[in-house]
């Protein structure tokens, strides 16, 4: 099975892949934002455009979330924006139609919820020390979530004014799977959530 956590950047996608996962067993997160650090890594600057543009992006993510599928004991978490239809159809299309178990989740919040995650999330304020721009997140907030909110982007889990636990619990639910493990304490989610935020800073 995957499960694909869809949502505009700030929805919770990271955190709440990260924390479905420790929940379920035997979980996979597979995040396809490396594939895309890996094509750019092999290109010049001038050329490291939106690496969701390009073809052998779309290809790679369908080709190797099959194959992980496949090999994979337990659930495969995909923590991923995307809102093109055309893209869509192209990964999420390509795999349901080669038969793949594939549950979509698209985790919504308000714009105005989305502005202050961007702008308070450990990555935000690490760019901020380092000179670093993080604008371009911010100004993809009308867009994503104009798109993500068609039908085929369906289902819908709101974030807004809900904890971590409570966003996983409703995806779980969504997408019909048990979590065999329960909720951490206070003090050991707040740890992960910013181990999880560390790893996740790109540079």
């Amino acid at each position: 099975m995957i499960i694909w956590l869809n949502g505009a950047f700030g929805s919770g996608k990271t955190q709440t892949a990260a924390a479905l996962a420790r929940r379920m067993c035997d979980a996979h997160v597979a995040d396809p934002e490396l594939v895309g650090h890996a094509i750019h890594s092999m290109l010049p600057p001038a050329q490291r455009d939106d690496f969701q543009d390009r073809p052998q992006w779309r290809s790679a993510v369908a080709e190797t979330l099959a194959q992980a599928d496949r090999d994979a004991v337990g659930p495969i978490i995909v923590p991923m924006t995307l809102v093109s239809p055309k893209y869509f159809d192209e990964i999420v299309g390509t795999l349901r139609r080669a038969m793949v178990d594939l549950r979509h989740v698209t985790l919504s919040a308000s714009p105005e919820t989305l502005h202050r995650r961007l702008g308070g999330r450990t990555p935000a304020i690490a760019s901020r020390l380092l000179g670093i721009d993080e604008s371009w997140a911010i100004a993809q907030i009308p867009r994503c979530t104009s798109a993500l909110a068609d039908p085929m982007f369906g289902a819908h889990v709101d974030t807004d004014d809900r904890s971590l636990d409570e966003v996983v619990e409703a995806v779980a639910a969504t997408v019909h799977v048990d979590l065999p493990r329960g909720r951490e304490s206070i003090a050991a989610s707040k740890v992960r959530q910013l181990h999880t935020s560390l790893r996740h800073i790109r540079f």
